[in-house]
């Protein structure tokens, strides 16, 4: 039996394409930081409401949950993000973010959706709709659901701690799909998808004083900056050339005035590997290096060592990858249908695979066509010229990229709700 892309042909079509273009817009100039997404939630809410979903917000935060239940059978999981980034965007769009918002700790900061959770909530809305206005073709329950803090690595915790599936049901399956720098109209699937990671926040306590007596004090600018250092041998010297992983230092904070000893340094490290046994192995270095650090120094107190996220490798099921990707082959044609190679990016969603849910996970893509031919070299050498995720000029080609996410979507959902369907297909815009 070939499952082929479920679409509504005619006006419902096009106005369900015109609705999604402009939540599209809509969300991409009004961004919202990560657990701050209260009108990104109701915006998407309105859109599921409106597909005849039964729709609840506030879960695990801004998290919404819209429920569309067709019969008995299979329950599939959807899933998009809602936050957007601290960045300043380049792009000259006519809906480009002028947004600024203040963040937890007061400071003002720009917000753009630059790695395409917008999209992303666009497609899911869409492709909502399309499955809601041909309910006479599938069976089953849909579980839309768009998820707060992605960008922290918090908010598909919060949503499962919230009782997500013990409130709506163990879904038999959960998908997703997100931007990335390959050509619009191209999806693209791996076995394994993003890395792991575990962010820590580590705070040297020292004993504060006056410069010209530095003997009376206990400086943790100097036992941190000595830490930094060590930290980069982690990498080279304590994981084997042949492991992916990467170590960053993205934040270093102490003092307020350069007349002033701190009393105290935090430090914000970042740990990404392609599995648990390495990101086990680098935290353990990390903590024997701080440490060691301290007592050498003589710090007040033990360090103080934080995990503040952490998410597991993106390793979607096999079976459910193969599934997915025949589905999409037969909706877009095998051209359109690529391989993915491991990143080392990160991101929350496998945690939607608990309790044996199996996931299924894809790469779509977002650049133009113009743009893409423009780029010299082969596809790695493009990349290096085309503005990717969390660049400030971030500009997914919307006309491709959106009806290509709402099938992508639609198809992969079939592949356990559909029944025997025609061989319809998503048209693309001129």
């Amino acid at each position: 039996m070939a499952i082929r892309a479920l679409v509504p042909t005619g006006a419902v079509h096009g106005d369900i394409l015109r609705e999604a273009l402009g939540l599209y817009r809509h969300l991409h100039a009004n961004p919202e930081l990560s657990g701050a997404e209260a009108q990104t939630a109701e915006a998407f809410a309105a859109r599921l409401r409106g597909s005849g979903f039964d729709v609840t917000t506030g879960v695990g935060g801004h998290g919404v949950v819209g429920r569309l239940t067709n019969g008995a059978g299979p329950t599939v999981l959807l899933r998009a993000e809602l936050d957007a980034l601290p960045v300043a965007e380049e792009t000259g769009l006519s809906y480009a973010s002028g947004v600024v918002a203040r963040t937890a700790d007061g400071a003002e900061v720009p917000v753009m959706h630059a790695c395409g959770h917008d999209l992303h909530l666009a497609s899911l809305a869409g492709a909502a709709a399309v499955l809601s206005a041909d309910r006479e073709r599938w069976r089953g329950t849909l579980l839309a659901v768009g998820q707060p803090a992605e960008e922290t690595l918090l908010g598909a915790a919060a949503m499962m701690d919230d009782g997500l599936y013990h409130r709506w049901g163990r879904p038999d399956v959960a998908l997703a799909q997100h931007s990335a720098p390959l050509p619009a109209g191209m999806v693209a699937h791996g076995e394994l998808m993003t890395a792991g990671s575990v962010t820590l926040e580590i705070t040297i306590d020292g004993q504060g004083g006056h410069p010209a007596m530095p003997h009376l004090c206990v400086d943790p600018v100097v036992t941190a900056a000595s830490i930094v250092t060590q930290l980069q041998t982690i990498r080279s010297q304590r994981i084997a050339p042949s492991e992916p992983a990467v170590l960053t230092v993205g934040q270093f904070s102490a003092g307020s005035r350069a007349n002033v000893i701190a009393d105290s340094a935090t430090i914000g490290v970042t740990m990404r590997a392609y599995s648990a046994a390495t990101l086990s192995q680098m935290r353990d270095a990390v903590e024997r290096i701080v440490r060691a650090a301290c007592t050498a120094a003589g710090t007040p107190g033990d360090p103080r060592i934080a995990v503040v996220a952490q998410a597991p490798v993106n390793r979607p099921d096999p079976s459910v990858t193969a599934r997915v990707r025949a589905a999409h082959a037969d909706a877009f044609g095998a051209v359109r249908v690529g391989g993915w190679p491991p990143s080392l990016a990160a991101e929350d969603f496998p945690l939607f695979g608990a309790d044996g849910v199996a996931t299924g996970y894809w790469m779509l893509g977002t650049i133009s066509p113009a743009q893409w031919r423009a780029a010299a070299g082969d596809a790695a050498a493009k990349l290096v010229h085309i503005p990717g995720n969390h660049s400030p000029r971030f500009a997914p080609h919307a006309a491709l990229a959106l009806p290509t996410g709402i099938q992508a979507l639609v198809s992969a959902a079939l592949c356990w709700l559909g029944t025997d369907l025609d061989d319809e297909r998503l048209p693309l815009p001129c």
